[in-house]
């Protein structure tokens, strides 16, 4: 692997807070920016993620290193007429600025993007909100779970038929943002790169969520009639549902319509190919139940590891629903660098997962410790052209605050 990285050379600044603007910073980091993550005096609320029912609860602060390694750390009070200049120094220097401040807020604090690009016209000034820019509801604030899932018609899609919507896994709707700015991002770097113009790029959680939901989303623009919810006992199609083995292991099944007779055989159930209830077309969605019912009978027969020989044998498509302590020993995450080891975090954080991009004979950068709050604020100062004095009247201002000791 070489040892070059993609984004060597690229000066990123972080201002966003939580998951998907500082996630899109991340991918950029993997491979080589260098990332200056920039907090308000209290710190990113992310850093506590940890300790905030119903994230899984430990010790180390797992979230917030996830979404925040590679980079260094400033603290600055952007309320302060002082940090104005620290700000303008920080634009300056980067390549690529990250907001994800609530507009309102944005025009009181002169972060715009008007505002800033006239320090730095080639700079890729990447926004992302939770509803768009326009529209009534632009500035409603939004965190994944009710803008990419809830507005978006994931979360009425993601259940079973008589079952209220669930609680959506936290950060999923956000981490998929983050691809998406990191797309925007990527895609403006390279226009700058044809053109030496900027760019102000933007994405929403809310145009993120319909995007994972566009089947769905098209099917409704063009007027096609939906099934309903799913009821596994009663499915659209009994060949895509989820069934139980013996050792009480969920799998999902898919079966193209190019591998039900050889899935029937490799189950020992030839007869249903020629069973006048399923193979008449006519009356088969009428029968789903009952099909359902005998791979209910067939599967349940069976522990998982048969099955994953049998399906696996004749190349039909299923996937074992794993709990996150099972996915964690899933040996496909290692060999695929998906989790990769963690320098410097401490406690049981050892490993991180990795972004989800890979570039053949490109290393990633090994992943480090996110900083703590403020560590890096007198390096990064220094760079930017601030001399001690500088320095003691920022921290007098209370524009930068002293660094506290090193901790999520």
């Amino acid at each position: 692997m070489a040892s070059d990285n993609i984004f060597s050379g690229l000066k990123v600044v972080d201002l966003a807070s939580f998951i998907a603007g500082p996630s899109a910073a991340v991918i950029l980091s993997d491979f080589g920016a260098d990332v200056i993550k920039v907090e308000p005096p209290s710190g990113d609320l992310w850093r506590i993620g940890h300790k905030i029912p119903p994230q899984p609860q430990a010790e180390d602060a797992y979230p917030w290193h996830l979404a925040n390694r590679n980079k260094r750390g400033i603290t600055l009070d952007l309320k302060s007429p002082s940090a104005q200049q620290v700000l303008q120094e920080l634009v300056t220097w980067a390549d690529v600025l990250i907001v994800n401040t609530p507009h309102p807020a944005r025009k009181r604090l002169k972060l715009e993007y008007d505002d800033v690009v006239l320090w730095n016209p080639r700079l890729i000034y990447a926004d992302v909100t939770g509803f768009g820019e326009k529209g009534p509801d632009a500035d409603l604030p939004g965190f994944d779970i009710t803008s990419y899932w809830a507005r978006s018609g994931l979360l009425s899609m993601t259940r079973d038929a008589g079952a209220p919507p669930t609680w959506p896994v936290a950060g999923s709707g956000d981490n998929a943002t983050a691809v998406g700015l990191y797309s925007a991002i990527v895609t403006a770097l390279y226009r700058r790169e044809r053109t030496g113009k900027g760019s102000y790029v933007t994405t929403s959680l809310l145009a993120e969520g319909v995007w994972s939901a566009s089947v769905s989303i098209q099917g409704a623009l063009a007027g096609a009639k939906f099934y309903g919810l799913h009821d596994r006992k009663n499915p659209a199609n009994a060949a895509l549902n989820v069934y139980r083995a013996a050792d009480d292991t969920w799998f999902v099944l898919l079966v193209t319509p190019d591998k039900l007779a050889v899935l029937a055989k490799a189950i020992g159930r030839p007869d249903l190919l020629t069973d006048a209830r399923f193979s008449d077309p006519a009356k088969l969605t009428a029968n789903m139940p009952q099909l359902t019912a005998i791979l209910d009978e067939t599967f349940c027969a069976q522990p998982m590891a048969h099955w994953y020989g049998v399906l696996n044998g004749v190349h039909v498509t299923f996937g074992a629903v794993r709990g996150p302590q099972e996915v964690i020993n899933d040996p496909q995450l290692r060999a695929n660098d998906i989790v990769v080891p963690l320098e410097g975090a401490g406690g049981k954080l050892t490993s991180t997962i990795s972004s989800p991009i890979q570039v053949h004979g490109v290393a990633k950068v090994p992943a480090r410790r996110a900083p703590g709050l403020g560590e890096h604020n007198e390096e990064i100062l220094r760079e930017l052209g601030f001399d001690a004095k500088d320095i003691d009247g920022l921290r007098a201002s209370g524009a930068v605050p002293k660094a506290k000791e090193r901790a999520a």
